[in-house]
């Protein structure tokens, strides 16, 4: 009780100062002494209450009065996948995740999840240490208003096509009802084409698309952007993965086109696990957007023509726009509302996490079947085969995000060494096929790091050949 009239005062007293500090407009200037006299009371205020870092662009009527700069991934729009299942920070598990304490303080406040279901564009670091008071009034925030959508999602209807109709072979599998599979391509460490048809040869007959992972897990790889070009040439029909840990919004927007040009029409987006995870830790992270920014931004250069500048496109991109979700990690309730935002920032396709916990999936799309979400967006869960019991701990342990229930490491560890693996395999199968009658799913998206024979057996076994072959090509 005591927190929630606290947040409650904090909610009050935001509401009354910008109240006060509207009539006193005229004189509140960007680059004044005003303006600097305001920036130093914020930082004696606000950093105190809120750990505020000062960025010149304050949201926390938009977050539960948690800053959501102190996220090591600056994530604006909610929480990532990695959060841990204790709801601690994926990067940090010595602190609890910003957004699991920002949904826990909404919950609490007059406004509720209210303020939450507006997508915020990009933060203008140009306003880094200046107040946000000063800004607001001057209308320097938000950085994008004209065409930026901040509007809860839209109302039920199907899949929002893009205004060129279908642009990929992957989405009218998608729109003739068939149920999709998925795979991912694990990029490998060479710089040899033939390395990369030799690992997406098993995934032709099997798959409707192959993912091709961006530096997945913070590690170096062969470029996601080549890769697909590759398979492009070679007649597969490959998902681009575009992470928001390694550019800032010039290199988005600039391999967007660069992708389109190539005659890559599927594109994914994800945040990224942080650097500190991957083979390169003393790199700089760059989390400019979020993945939520990153789909919209790619809408607004498909449906708009332009770029986020507002510089005019000659010819504009044609995607088929996809995101992530993991609904097996805090706040649970949160997921639902999280998905709903990805698809008003555009999404058309959706792949999940990992699914090991069927029960729980089957609550998540119950939620979302009563939001009529299943009616705006293809969902493709997550599945995938696990190695042996050791292998399972591992993941659950040291991959965040990642949920696997004790019933399972336990099914594992019960069976002979030597036919671990065999299980693991039909683990995945059974999960599949549970999956498959949840209504509302669209279809699989399956992960099995650089055992692609594995996931063609997957696919076998669970009954869903055959399937029609990509029109491969002989590549000179």
């Amino acid at each position: 009780m005591v927190r929630q009239w606290y947040l409650r005062f904090l909610e009050w007293a935001y509401a009354h100062t910008w109240a006060t500090l509207s009539r006193l407009r005229p004189w509140l200037k960007p680059r004044t002494r005003v303006e600097r006299v305001l920036a130093l009371l914020e930082r004696w205020l606000k950093v105190p209450l809120f750990h505020c870092q000062m960025c010149g662009d304050c949201v926390l009527h938009n977050t539960g009065m948690v800053c959501p700069m102190t996220c090591p991934k600056n994530l604006r729009n909610g929480p990532c996948g990695g959060v841990r299942p204790d709801g601690s920070c994926e990067v940090d598990p010595q602190r609890k995740c910003v957004w699991v304490r920002a949904y826990g303080n909404a919950r609490q406040m007059r406004t509720g999840l209210q303020e939450m279901e507006a997508i915020l564009p990009p933060h203008n670091w140009a306003l880094q240490g200046t107040s946000a008071w000063v800004n607001a009034m001057n209308g320097l925030t938000p950085s994008y208003p004209k065409h930026w959508r901040t509007q809860p999602h839209p109302a039920p209807s199907a899949p929002d096509a893009s205004p060129f109709g279908t642009v990929s072979r992957f989405e009218r599998v998608l729109r003739s009802g068939r149920f999709a599979v998925t795979a991912e391509l694990g990029a490998p460490d060479s710089a040899n084409p033939e390395d990369v048809y030799r690992a997406a040869l098993p995934l032709a007959q099997v798959c409707d698309a192959i993912n091709v992972v961006d530096a997945s897990g913070a590690n170096v790889h062969i470029a996601s952007m080549a890769v697909c070009a590759l398979l492009v040439r070679a007649g597969y029909e490959p998902i681009l993965q575009i992470s928001a840990r390694d550019r800032n919004r010039i290199a988005i927007q600039g391999d967007l086109l660069g992708a389109a040009a190539l005659g890559i029409r599927n594109v994914l987006f994800i945040t990224g696990d942080h650097v500190s995870r991957g083979d390169h830790p003393e790199a700089k992270p760059v989390f400019d957007m979020d993945s939520m920014q990153m789909l919209q931004t790619a809408r607004i250069m498909r449906d708009h023509g332009h770029f986020l500048s507002g510089r005019p496109l000659t010819t504009p991109p044609r995607f088929f726009l996809g995101a992530v979700i993991n609904p097996f990690v805090p706040p649970y309730e949160f997921r639902v509302e999280r998905l709903a935002k990805k698809v008003a920032a555009g999404a058309q396709f959706i792949q999940t996490q990992y699914c090991f916990d069927v029960p729980r999936l089957r609550e998540f799309m119950a939620r979302v079947r009563d939001r009529g979400l299943d009616q705006q967006v293809y969902i493709l869960v997550g599945i995938g085969p696990l190695r042996s019991a050791k292998s399972a701990e591992y993941m659950r342990t040291h991959i965040p995000g990642v949920v696997i229930p004790d019933e399972i490491v336990d099914r594992l560890r019960k069976t002979p060494k030597r036919k671990q693996r065999e299980e693991g395999k039909r683990i995945a199968v059974e999960i599949l096929q549970q999956v498959r009658e949840i209504e509302g799913v669209a279809g699989v998206h399956i992960m099995a790091f650089r055992q692609e024979e594995l996931i063609a057996e997957i696919v076998e076994e669970a009954g869903l050949l055959p399937r029609r072959p990509h029109r491969q090509r002989l590549v000179a």
